[in-house]
C-alpha cells in the first residue's frame, strides 16, 4: 500500500514540477543524439502524460489493494489500466488545447486605413496623439500630420512610422 501511495504522490509532484518547469526535458535533451529526440517529449512522453500515468498507477493500485482482497498483482494491473487511461486522456486533452490557435497578432500595417480621432492636437510636422480601434481595442498612438489637426477631428491613418506612431490626415467630407 505504501508503494502505491508513494507512486501516486510522486505523480502529483511530477505534475506540479511539469507545470512549473515546462519544457525542461525538451531544452535539456532536445538536441541530444544529433536531434533525434527533438519533439520526442511533446507527445506520449511529455511530463504531464507521465505524471498522469504514475499518479493513477499509484492511487488506482492503492484503491484496489485497500478495498479488495485480490493482492498486489491485481492492484498493479488495475493501477496500470487506470494509468493508461489517465495518460491517454491527458495526451488527448493537451493535443486539443495545443490546436486552439488565436487569431494573428495585429501589426502596424493593419492600422493603415483605420479611422480615429485626435486627442492631443497635432501641430504641422509635429506630433500629437490619436485614438484608434485595433482588434476591438481602443489604443492611443503618437501621430504626425503634414497639416495641423485640431483636437476632436476625425482622422485616417496613412502609414506607420514605428510601433507606436502613425502618419494621419484629416477626414474630408
Amino acid at each position: 500500500m505504501t508503494i502505491f501511495l508513494g507512486l501516486g504522490i510522486a505523480g502529483i509532484v511530477l505534475l506540479t514540477l511539469s507545470l512549473i518547469f515546462d519544457g525542461i526535458l525538451e531544452g535539456l535533451f532536445g538536441d541530444a543524439f544529433g536531434g533525434m529526440l527533438n519533439g520526442f517529449f511533446d507527445g506520449l512522453l511529455s511530463l504531464p502524460v507521465v505524471a498522469g500515468f504514475v499518479s493513477m498507477l499509484g492511487f488506482g493500485g492503492a484503491i484496489v489493494l485497500g478495498t479488495t482482497g485480490l493482492g498486489a498483482p491485481a492492484a498493479v494491473a488495475a493501477g496500470a489500466a487506470a494509468g493508461f487511461v489517465a495518460a491517454w486522456l491527458t495526451w488527448t486533452f493537451s493535443k486539443t488545447l495545443m490546436r486552439d490557435q488565436t487569431t494573428a497578432t495585429p501589426r502596424g500595417e493593419d492600422l493603415v486605413g483605420t479611422s480615429g480621432s485626435v486627442v492631443t492636437p497635432i501641430p504641422a510636422d509635429g506630433y500629437g496623439e490619436v485614438l484608434l480601434r485595433l482588434a476591438g481595442q481602443t489604443v492611443k498612438y503618437s501621430a504626425k500630420s503634414a497639416a495641423p489637426v485640431a483636437r476632436g477631428t476625425e482622422i485616417w491613418v496613412e502609414g506607420t512610422l514605428s510601433s507606436t506612431s502613425v502618419t494621419v490626415r484629416p477626414v474630408e467630407r
